[in-house]
């Protein structure tokens, strides 16, 4: 990634990992990522905002060679993504002072082993003077880490917002060209990070958008030169607004399971209702992620191993009550051979999940008419109450 200059003395610098398919251990990366890092020289004193992952470091290294003076290191967000490279930036120029939120400082001590002396805790709202260049630093907690800020430069009206408004993407675009593009990849992002605090990101976007922004800079991803694209969709996704969406995620063993979904997802179209439904053994999860942002309703499909769920269920349903989805209702349908306590042990396992649980469907063995009538039912039940939400006919009137 080359060093570029978007803004009089404002230059984009980090890397783009075009190779990178999984985050964290954890999350897929279909289109890599960037670790994105801007340089602000001012009249008096330059700075240096957030860094790149350690894997990474001889990169923005390189786009440091003919920096002779770097007098602030900002980190916006202690996450390695962002600010693993800062002991090796330190150490080149030894007299930088890192700048970081109150319980960002103590998060770069522990991670990081930054000396405690190297780093300032700045305060909400707190300014710092390049000289013709002013910082301002806004805390923005659990977005999405306890400790997050963000970084406005005064006079080019630019936002440096680290994985806030961010999206995980490999791209040489400095600014979005592909909005189709980036409208899913920040979506993922903000599914699969954001989604848990929804709560909190909602006086964030506020406060943020309050200012007068022209740009923002986030680190991962291309900048914004029209923020109001992002500001929109950040708002719908934090919003209450729900669609007439069922997700069913499912894993099937000897095709029962298979079945009942496949009718269910029948039964629910001809009713009006959309689907998007999930094979869990081959599925994407951040596809599965993104699903769950606007859906109203969920209906997990399970066999049983040993009276339980099946283990890849475990996963995907630990997975949606992490991420805390604006879901209304949600069943499940479930095959079983002997015995089963699959409906007891999903419902355990989903309380962070505020939605109406619809009669389930059970099943012994492969389903008979009796299941494929229930399974008609329970489609009933579900158009029924995205009916009354607003969100689809009613069977009277469709």
């Amino acid at each position: 990634m080359l060093k570029r200059e978007f803004r009089s003395g404002v230059y984009a610098m980090g890397a783009v990992d075009w190779d990178r398919r999984l985050f964290d251990s954890l999350i897929p990366l279909p289109d890599g990522t960037s670790y994105n890092s801007y340089l602000v020289r001012g009249s008096e004193a330059t700075a240096l905002i957030d860094t790149v992952d350690p894997a990474r470091s001889a990169t923005l290294m390189h786009q440091l060679r003919d920096v002779d003076r770097v007098d602030y290191i900002v980190s916006n967000h202690s996450e390695q993504d962002h600010s693993g490279s800062i002991p090796t930036v330190l150490e080149k120029y030894p007299s930088a002072t890192v700048l970081a939120s109150p319980k960002g400082k103590s998060l770069l001590v522990d991670h990081l082993h930054v000396p405690e002396e190297r780093v300032k805790a700045v305060k909400d709202s707190e300014e710092v003077s390049l000289g013709d260049k002013t910082l301002r630093f806004i805390h923005t907690p659990w977005v999405h880490w306890p400790e997050t800020m963000v970084t406005y430069l005064l006079e080019e009206r630019v936002l440096f917002t680290c994985d806030f408004f961010g999206s995980h993407l490999s791209t040489t675009d400095m600014f979005v060209s592909d909005k189709a593009a980036v409208y899913e990849a920040a979506k993922r992002y903000f599914a699969e990070i954001m989604m848990p605090f929804r709560a909190t990101i909602r006086k964030d976007v506020e406060k943020v958008t309050s200012l007068e922004v022209d740009i923002i800079a986030p680190s991962h991803g291309p900048m914004y030169d029209q923020p109001d694209f992002i500001i929109d969709a950040y708002r719908d996704w934090i919003s209450d607004r729900v669609e007439n969406t069922v997700v069913i995620p499912y894993i099937t063993m000897h095709g029962s399971t298979r079945l009942m979904v496949e009718y269910l997802v029948s039964a629910l179209a001809k009713r009006g209702v959309k689907v998007q439904q999930f094979d869990l053994a081959v599925a994407d999860l951040g596809k599965l992620a993104i699903s769950l942002v606007d859906a109203a309703s969920i209906v997990i499909g399970t066999p049983t191993v040993h009276v339980h769920p099946h283990p890849v269920v475990f996963n995907a349903v630990n997975l949606a009550n992490a991420l805390r989805p604006k879901l209304k209702f949600a069943s499940i349908v479930n095959s079983y051979g002997w015995g089963s306590k699959a409906v007891e042990t999903i419902a355990g396992l989903i309380p962070n999940l505020k939605v109406e649980v619809l009669d389930p469907v059970i099943c012994k063995g492969a389903p008979r008419e009796t299941d494929y009538q229930a399974l008609e039912t329970l489609a009933d039940s579900i158009q029924a109450k995205h009916a009354e939400a607003g969100l689809v006919e009613s069977a009277a009137t469709a």
